[in-house]
């Protein structure tokens, strides 16, 4: 015959759960994006993302999700700035006598063209993510001007020819960090201008 204590069994605690609960594509995505961004901000070298990735795509619980991650803490707000999503804006937007507008946190797509013609517009990336490391933006303001804002954790490279016109420059920088962001914008401006800011991003660690 066999005993019982009367006690009911105890819960599984959530540590436990995670060793059955089978992995899902937005807890690997998930997983993916502490890579990279790991990566991204120094704490992981680029030769080990490769390894990394193979066991996560092979993982199929979370609790085998988090032995991937290993020793790596859950990105911030600025530490998965590339991610693994489709883009939400269009490959091509016109200003073609109207404006525009791209701000706030939106996904940039890995080539995009902008046309500016007797209009404008702006593209604000202070907040976007961006679906690939490498991002080239093609502007083009005939009579018309585009308004370009960059956050200052991002290399940017600049080329462009102004005839009558203005491709401002100002907003190039090399960083150096393995994994960061970059965006190469090439400009024509043809009695029109493109105009680039930079926006100072505040970290966690800063005061």
């Amino acid at each position: 015959m066999t005993e019982t204590s009367g006690h009911p069994a105890p819960e599984k605690r959530p540590a436990d759960l995670a060793q059955v609960i089978l992995a899902g594509d937005d807890d690997r995505h998930r997983a993916e994006e502490r890579l990279r961004a790991a990566v991204g901000n120094g704490r992981l070298a680029l030769e080990q993302l490769g390894p990394r990735l193979d066991e996560v795509h092979a993982a199929r619980t979370r609790a085998e999700l988090e032995v991937a991650c290993r020793g790596l803490p859950e990105p911030g707000a600025r530490d998965a700035l590339v991610v693994d999503r489709p883009p939400t804006s269009r490959r091509f937007v016109p200003g073609i006598f109207r404006g525009f507008e791209l701000k706030g946190e939106w996904v940039v797509p890995p080539r995009m063209t902008i046309w500016s013609m007797w209009g404008g517009g702006r593209l604000d990336l202070s907040e976007a993510r961006f679906s690939s490391r490498d991002t080239e933006i093609r502007v083009v303001a005939l009579w018309g001007g585009t308004r370009i804002t960059v956050p200052d954790d991002i290399e940017v490279e600049v080329e462009g020819l102004g005839l009558f016109g203005v491709v401002d420059k100002r907003v190039a920088r090399k960083i150096g960090r393995p994994g960061t962001a970059r965006v190469r914008i090439r400009g024509l401006a043809l009695f029109g201008a493109i105009v680039t800011r930079t926006k100072r991003i505040a970290h966690p660690t800063e005061d």
